[in-house]
């Protein structure tokens, strides 16, 4: 990565406090270390994290100096509430390219999330959209910026992408990102882009559909092409995933739409065959990308994209029942969600012998503080 390994003290270290100066009894780096280690196991509100540390409050002093003991629960969300959710994410984004590797050719979901119960009626504050980057391969989370809804994802993508090291990455997005600005900015991060699209883009979509209705019509004879096909069987239902794709310079020449896409290289159309039972539903998606015509790597990435529904936001609404959370004071919503990732991604990286579900590692690191220490390694 592009600096060395740190630790999360180190990491956060140079955050401003928002505390009035002369007035504070706890320094902020133990309000950040007790609520990520509460979060770790199973803390889901500043009471929860109050009561964590002063239950581990013997245990804690080990690693921090709390001069004043433990905060209680109404200093936790006062800190998070004003500190600065820019400056706090920044600091996130730098312990992970420290203490993560993100390797070559893995591929990255950008993707976002409504924290649905952040919203205040009687302020007229809506809910916060938070919108992630997810290295599948890896199972961490390698930043994230908060817009005031899903429709301003287009401004929020290329502001997180900016911030993260992509170099040799696939990113990937959903139809809303299928941008010129943001193809752009994938290239110049130094990582290649796989992109859906759909009629946002003008008649991009038209002339790619156009073109795959005729080389289906010719069974791609006159057409260089690679093909690729997965077939998943699981859970009652069988699951067939086709990909054909083009990089024929003649096909860009047909193609009216494709100028002022950086690094496009090449076209893609996927159909999935979904069967359960005697029901039998079929889709298709049209891509471009910045890849050669390797149709079964274009198929590889887009279905590990919408893996990212499964890996990040189905945890971190089952597990970490980020939906039903309320914190919603000042920039404390964004904040915890930050504590989240942090989290999760300790938690991912914790190996043990046996497969282990998030839920239960949690639950273990509250139980057995050896366990705790052994996640809290990577800190």
């Amino acid at each position: 990565m592009t600096e060395s390994n740190i630790s999360i003290q180190q990491a956060f270290a140079d955050m401003g406090d928002p505390r009035v100066v002369g007035r504070t009894t706890h320094k902020l780096i133990d309000i950040v270390v007790i609520a990520i280690c509460a979060i770790i196991c199973g803390a889901e509100s500043w009471v929860d994290v109050e009561v964590f540390g002063k239950s581990k409050e013997a245990w804690l002093r080990q690693f921090l100096e709390l001069p004043d003991g433990i905060p209680v629960h109404d200093t936790f969300g006062r800190v998070f509430g004003q500190l600065d959710a820019e400056a706090f994410q920044q600091s996130f984004n730098r312990w992970v390219k420290s203490a993560f590797t993100v390797s070559s050719g893995q591929v990255v979901a950008i993707d976002g999330k409504t924290v649905r119960r952040s919203h205040d009626k009687t302020l007229g504050k809506k809910a916060i959209h938070m919108v992630s980057a997810w290295a599948q391969e890896s199972g961490i989370v390698l930043g994230q910026v908060k817009t005031d809804e899903k429709s301003n994802e287009i401004t929020a993508i290329p502001e997180l992408l900016n911030q993260l090291y992509l170099k040799g990455c696939i990113v990937t997005l959903d139809a809303m990102g299928c941008q010129k600005a943001i193809a752009e900015t994938i290239i110049e991060r130094g990582a290649d882009y796989v992109l859906p699209v759909k009629g946002n883009q003008g008649n991009l979509e038209a002339d790619l559909q156009d073109w795959f209705d005729y080389a289906q019509q010719t069974q791609f004879k006159e057409t260089p092409h690679t093909y690729a096909k997965t077939i998943n069987k699981g859970h009652g239902r069988i699951e067939i995933r086709e990909c054909w794709a083009i990089d024929d310079p003649l096909t860009f020449d047909y193609i009216r739409h494709f100028e002022g896409w950086t690094g496009l290289r090449s076209i893609a159309l996927v159909r999935r065959e979904r069967r359960v039972k005697e029901q039998v539903s079929v889709e298709t998606q049209l891509y471009i990308s910045s890849l050669p015509a390797d149709a079964e790597r274009i198929l590889h990435c887009s279905r590990l994209h919408w893996s990212v529904e499964n890996s990040l936001h189905w945890v971190l609404d089952v597990v970490f029942h980020e939906d039903a959370a309320r914190n919603r004071t000042k920039n404390s919503a964004e904040n915890f969600t930050v504590l989240r990732h942090i989290a999760l991604n300790l938690l991912k990286q914790t190996s043990t012998r046996k497969k282990t579900s998030i839920k239960n590692k949690r639950f273990r690191a509250a139980l057995d503080d050896n366990f705790l220490l052994q996640v809290l390694q990577q800190i």
